[in-house]
């Protein structure tokens, strides 16, 4: 565990030490903080004419201000994993980290858990921007941390299949390119899975996608199922990850 923990913190450091890594919060404040002047809008103009409460602010920001955030992440989240093997292999220095005696699976780890904690800090961000409406609401912090966990799950899939793209070429570019195609797939299954309703595999495609998930979660439903489909997807790719690697080392 000591190793992987070595490996995560050197990950991190390098990410932070990356002018992208600051560039990307900043445009992700920036346009996230847009989304949510506009949210917060809408509401207070639906609040004047609504007859019924039971719509609050919570379900503006968890339903509107989250689903915005996702399809911005999904842009982002592959220039960040990008780098994570392709730039070691471009540079040499894959060789150095595979020769190293350290296990395949606790580099990968590494590597994922260095991600981690920048998509921690990037959550972190939106959840102070939400958390500042408690000074004038009355906020259902429930469906928020909902929102949130369903959000971060999705960053933690979205940079999952990332990394394993990134051991798949030595091009940065390629990798982040190739890893937003990967992730589209996944997004768009649940579009397949409602245009092919009567054919008998049509809810097996509609379980696969990704913004099925995170739809229950946006909208405050936390659900086991949701929560274990997201650990699976990133232990899956994790997985073809080592796999990758296991087949360079030898």
């Amino acid at each position: 565990m000591s190793k992987v923990l070595s490996i995560a913190g050197a990950e991190s450091r390098r990410i932070f030490v990356s002018p992208l890594a600051w560039a990307v919060l900043a445009v992700l404040q920036v346009i996230l903080g847009i989304f949510f002047v506009l949210y917060l809008n809408a509401y207070a103009q639906a609040a004047q004419v609504a007859t019924d409460q039971s719509f609050g602010v919570a379900d503006y920001i968890g339903g509107g201000l989250y689903s915005s955030a996702n399809v911005v992440l999904l842009l982002v989240i592959p220039l960040m994993t990008m780098r994570l093997f392709s730039e070691e292999r471009k540079s040499g220095s894959i060789t150095l980290l595979l020769s190293s005696p350290v296990s395949l699976i606790e580099i990968v780890l590494g590597k994922f858990l260095g991600l981690g904690t920048f998509l921690l800090f990037a959550v972190g961000l939106l959840t102070l921007m939400s958390l500042t409406l408690m000074t004038g609401t009355d906020l259902d912090l429930g469906r928020i941390a909902a929102g949130l966990l369903g959000l971060f799950l999705m960053m933690l899939a979205f940079g999952a299949a990332g990394l394993f793209v990134s051991t798949l070429t030595r091009e940065p570019v390629i990798a982040a390119v190739a890893g937003f195609g990967l992730l589209l797939v996944f997004w768009v299954l649940q579009g397949v899975s409602q245009s092919m309703t009567a054919l008998p595999f049509a809810g097996a495609i509609g379980y696969l996608s990704l913004i099925g998930h995170f739809d229950n979660l946006r909208r405050g439903i936390v659900s086991t199922a949701d929560v274990v489909y997201y650990l699976l997807f990133v232990t899956f790719f994790l997985w073809l990850a080592v796999l990758r690697l296991d087949l360079e080392r030898t």
